[in-house]
């Protein structure tokens, strides 16, 4: 039986306090294979995030560790890309320019200049923003600064994209799309992609996987979710299908039930209703 593309194994983690250490991660186990598309969810503060930190090697588990191609995870490095929920572009350099400092970083040497120079257009096209590559980020709108930040972190060609609520920070509409031309992507690269998400609905259109964490601290894995539905998806198409409702009713039962928040003060999770309105509710 062939080894997992990526495998965390009794992964435990624990950060130093004023008032003792705090652990955030007990025994955390996964095995994800290439191409795989994986979302983590669940409360705030269950460790979603440090998981992901893990995984692109910015910090060290206290126990356990991440093996990805047989080699064990211990430093950043380009075979994982991350994508954040702030795009993190420098304002004073264009889409272009952006994604050329990526490039030039993992290929110096490797490409020639004129062969950078396409390898850029060609992830800018990638995400359509090849339209718009000249420009700096504070001439061009929010979904499309993700856009650029995602074709920096394909640039690398990573073998694994990690995305920490990347399109948390936009309006319905620009999600949609920017949803939509992630699943266009991945269906081209076959990247393993790691997504955290507060959504339910973007979890179950865009998994293969939904792995749901318990509460924190000492936050695991609760309950891992295959969904079988088959690709290319389409939204509208899902909205009435009875499979895809019954993931949604099972992660909404685990978050809602299973791992009912106690603590009111803490952000609730949000699921978006795919009406003509667009709208976002909360669930209490």
């Amino acid at each position: 039986m062939s080894k997992p593309h990526l495998e965390l194994t009794g992964v435990g983690i624990e950060f130093p306090t004023p008032t003792g250490p705090f652990r955030a991660l007990t025994d955390v186990n996964l095995k994800i294979e290439k191409g795989e598309f994986i979302s983590l969810i669940g409360h705030s503060g269950c460790g979603k995030s440090t998981v992901l930190n893990i995984v692109a090697g910015l910090y060290q588990a206290t126990e356990g560790g991440a093996i990805l191609d047989g080699k064990e995870v211990n430093e950043p490095g380009p075979e994982r890309a991350v994508v954040f929920q702030n795009h993190s572009l420098l304002p004073w350099l264009t889409a272009y320019e952006n994604v050329e400092l990526a490039v030039k970083q993992v290929f110096r040497g490797k490409k020639s200049r004129v062969e950078m120079k396409e390898w850029i257009e060609h992830n800018l096209h990638l995400v359509h923003m090849d339209h718009a590559m000249h420009k700096r980020p504070d001439e061009i709108s929010g979904g499309m600064k993700q856009r650029v930040g995602i074709a920096r972190a394909l640039a690398m060609q990573p073998s694994v994209l990690l995305m920490d609520e990347p399109f948390g920070a936009l309006d319905a509409l620009t999600r949609a799309h920017l949803q939509d031309s992630l699943m266009e992507i991945q269906s081209v690269l076959n990247n393993t992609v790691i997504m955290i998400t507060h959504d339910v609905d973007e979890a179950v259109l865009l998994s293969d996987r939904i792995v749901m964490m318990t509460n924190g601290p000492a936050a695991t894995i609760g309950e891992v979710l295959t969904v079988d539905l088959e690709r290319p998806r389409s939204r509208l198409e899902l909205a009435d299908d009875a499979k895809y409702n019954h993931y949604r009713s099972e992660v909404l039962k685990f978050l809602y039930e299973k791992q009912k928040k106690v603590d009111t003060s803490q952000p609730k999770l949000k699921v978006v209703e795919e009406d003509d309105s667009s709208d976002e509710k909360e669930v209490a």
